[in-house]
């Protein structure tokens, strides 16, 4: 299906919903050129420094930071109701050991200003380019979210994400109903 572009606030609703419910699909390249497709649950969408901007979190023991600081790029892509075993594959396996894509039968399309692609089948698309990171600060954290989110340690780092690309397929906001 074609895409057409969008401005980055479109479907914010449903994009939020979509993540802190089944999911969002996070793609990046490894050091052979690779696609890697992570599920993220948290992260958000705005304006930093008059850029529009997603702003994510990836633990270093995951093989999409290796990837990330590799590349300096990832896109965000948006899955229909219909991509909910995929998504729920790509969040509790590794790409050390398992090529999602294929697994999945998940079509990488190239970017079109990033080195990261997009996933065909998702509704809604960002690229998006690494302009600033900073790590988690563990004597920074409340009590409740460390005691929650980092028993174990792990701390993540945070990526600011500009959005260079927003693009949607025509009917995505049925899509995503």
């Amino acid at each position: 299906m074609a895409k057409r572009d969008i401005p980055y606030t479109d479907y914010f609703t449903e994009v939020v919903k979509t993540m802190t419910g089944t999911g969002l699909l996070l793609v990046s390249k490894d050091g052979n050129d690779r696609p890697n497709a992570m599920t993220i649950g948290w992260g958000t969408i705005g304006a930093i420094w008059g850029k529009p901007m997603w702003v994510i979190l990836v633990r270093p023991s995951r093989y999409t930071y290796q990837c990330i600081e590799k590349t300096g790029d990832f896109t965000i892509n948006v899955p229909p109701p219909g991509l909910k075993e995929a998504v729920t594959f790509c969040g509790t396996k590794s790409g050390r050991d398992y090529d999602k894509f294929s697994t999945c039968k998940l079509t990488a399309v190239p970017g079109r200003a990033v080195n990261a692609p997009i996933i065909g089948e998702c509704v809604v698309n960002y690229e998006c380019r690494v302009v600033h990171h900073n790590d988690v600060l563990p004597s920074e954290l409340v009590g409740a979210i460390q005691n929650s989110a980092y028993k174990d340690g792990d701390y993540h780092r945070v990526y600011f994400g500009e959005i260079l690309e927003a693009y949607a397929d025509e009917d995505a906001g049925r899509k995503l109903k």
